[in-house]
């Protein structure tokens, strides 16, 4: 069975970059036609989809958050990441790694942003 597992620091300061790394165990990331997403909730709002990776390496990301993030991978150690740029206090989230269109998510990590 495929797992996920999201790591990273839980706190980041205001106009850093925010990076989280998502490993992967049970399944590989190039394997054909999977995709792997980033989604977030910040308190007190629904989910919010950030973007994703496609098992060749094509990214695609949120219009609001296009500016600002960052999806990449490490087929060697089977992980993809995330990397968030100028973090403001609203960017203060649950971050979630998943597969694309399963119900296959990591169990989420806690993410703070402040000074």
């Amino acid at each position: 069975q495929v797992q996920l597992q999201e790591s990273g620091p839980g706190l980041v300061k205001p106009s850093q970059t925010l990076s989280l790394t998502c490993t992967v165990s049970g399944g590989s990331i190039t394997t054909d036609y999977y995709a792997w997403s980033w989604i977030r909730q910040s308190p007190g709002k629904g989910l919010e989809w950030m973007g994703l990776i496609d098992y060749g390496g094509n990214t695609y990301y949120a219009a609001s958050l296009k500016s600002r993030t960052s999806i990449s991978r490490d087929t060697s150690k089977n992980q993809f990441s995330l990397q968030l740029s100028s973090v403001t206090p609203e960017d203060t989230a649950v971050y979630y790694c998943k597969i694309a269109g399963t119900s296959y998510w990591g169990q989420g990590t806690q993410v703070t942003v402040s000074s």
